[in-house]
């Protein structure tokens, strides 16, 4: 894809992101992908709760999670407040977030398939990786 139709695009969707009209964007969103999703619970530091819908990343027996995308508060809730729970399934585990390594980033990055168009719709924002370890 040439530089000028990237162009064209990004400033697409930054015309069109305060319109509400991000169709195509809601359209790569975990839940509508048709692959397994976990719910993470994340608490600010007033103790409130939120919860944002992510696909899983299973690596060598380890849960991974990206923000793949600019909102990515949950991401930062997480980093201030690392004890979150995910649910997965029926399955309620607490684990303790731990930002990855630069290493474990890059064969994440390699290994986690996230297409270019994926790339395209989120304004190619870079992939920020959090470790679940259970608690």
């Amino acid at each position: 894809m040439s530089r000028r139709v990237i162009a064209a695009l990004c400033l697409f969707l930054t015309a069109t992101a305060h319109t509400g009209c991000m169709t195509a964007f809601a359209a790569f969103q975990p839940e509508n992908i048709g692959g397994e999703t976990i719910v993470i619970t994340t608490v600010d530091a007033e103790g409130e709760e939120f919860q944002r819908v992510l696909s899983p990343i299973d690596h060598d027996g380890q849960l991974y999670v990206a923000a793949n995308h600019w909102p990515r508060a949950w991401y930062h809730r997480a980093l201030e407040n690392p004890n979150v729970r995910v649910t997965r399934g029926d399955e309620l585990t607490d684990y303790r977030a731990t930002p990855v390594s630069e290493e474990e980033r890059e064969v994440l990055l390699d290994d986690s398939g996230f297409p270019t168009v994926a790339y395209l719709f989120t304004g190619f924002a870079p992939r920020k990786f959090l470790r679940l370890d259970p608690r």
